[in-house]
């Protein structure tokens, strides 16, 4: 099968599972671009549920070509900050990273975004690892059985990330003034993430700008806190030998090199 045909396909066994959709789908033109977007709407809206066999094969191939003709970015080839030579910083999209683990920007139900094709960090990972990810973390939340704690850490496979784990954990939500309980629960995100990744023997993790965004944490005030939090963390813990902020938008790239300084030369 060619792109477009793995699409379609795709396509075809989801609204076999959830034919309620199926209205829906129709208005969606038949260019390759349109039914791309309606397969992501639909693995976005799809409750986690035995995955097909089939449906696996033909989801994997498809977004490992992504990943492939996407570019992955090597993590050990980023350069370091001269002030912080295990710390790096690099802009773009957190999915692109082979690291040992990226971290996801969660909400407590654990589940991934199920508002078709947000622009959010939970959506945009749960979209390029494919739904294997939503049924890893669904089995975590059953056995937990209650809703995630800010602050915490949960490691899942990275199924067709390039990264090998998500460490997915939820920060908190902010409204009104930043409170001292919500700077505690922000550096307990960096901590209990770096923590997981320390217990799991993991060299390399990269986080996105936890709490920022949809829930509203002040940029600068969170980069702050992430910077501190890591530095402090590393100074004690030797087996991370690199750690990168990952950041998406222009203001939090140059509020973070304000902070971490120039990048060595590599």
């Amino acid at each position: 099968m060619n792109q477009i045909d793995k699409i379609r396909s795709l396509n075809h066994m989801l609204l076999d599972e959830m034919p309620g959709y199926r209205a829906q789908a129709q208005a969606f033109p038949a260019d390759e671009s349109s039914q791309r977007r309606l397969l992501r709407s639909l693995m976005n809206v799809r409750p986690p549920m035995p995955l097909r066999p089939d449906f696996l094969a033909v989801q994997d191939e498809l977004l490992r070509a992504e990943r492939v003709r996407q570019g992955v970015v090597e993590v050990d080839a980023l350069p370091v900050i001269d002030a912080h030579p295990r710390i790096a910083l690099w802009q773009g999209d957190i999915t692109r990273l082979r690291a040992d683990a990226i971290v996801n920007a969660a909400n407590a139900a654990l589940l991934g975004c199920f508002h078709p094709c947000h622009s959010c960090i939970d959506n945009a990972i749960h979209s390029a690892a494919g739904l294997q990810l939503r049924q890893a973390c669904h089995a975590l939340m059953e056995r937990q059985g209650h809703p995630e704690p800010n602050g915490q850490a949960k490691i899942t496979p990275g199924y067709n990330l390039p990264a090998r784990y998500v460490l997915h954990t939820v920060g908190p939500v902010v409204s009104g003034r930043v409170t001292a309980r919500d700077r505690t629960e922000l550096a307990s995100c960096y901590r209990a993430c770096l923590a997981c990744a320390a217990e799991h023997e993991l060299e390399s993790v990269a986080f996105c700008c936890i709490s920022t965004g949809e829930f509203h944490f002040p940029n600068e005030a969170a980069a702050e806190i992430a910077v501190r939090t890591v530095t402090d963390f590393l100074q004690q813990h030797v087996s991370i030998k690199k750690v990168v902020f990952n950041v998406f938008k222009d203001i939090d790239a140059t509020i973070y090199r304000k902070l971490l300084g120039p990048d060595r030369t590599p």
